[in-house]
């Protein structure tokens, strides 16, 4: 689970999903207009999200690997 492999981590939607999340969260923090609290809380809610999504991803992806070798040595 190295976040230094070029490995593709999320799906097709995923990944629109993704960069949509990102491009939302650059337009509310830098050209709406409200208070700084709110934005510190936007981009940790964000945040969280988005490192919630890949840490999933991944572990979903390592099972899904184990019950393939699984399978192929029973």
């Amino acid at each position: 689970m190295s976040l230094g492999t070029p490995q593709k981590v999320f799906s097709g939607i995923q990944e629109v999903l993704f960069l949509v999340l990102m491009l939302v969260t650059v337009f509310a923090l830098l050209y709406v207009n409200i208070d700084l609290m709110y934005k510190i809380g936007i981009g940790a809610m964000v945040f969280t999200i988005m490192f919630l999504m890949m840490m999933a991803t991944q572990i979903l992806n390592q099972q899904k690997d184990e019950r393939k070798a699984a399978a192929g040595s029973a």
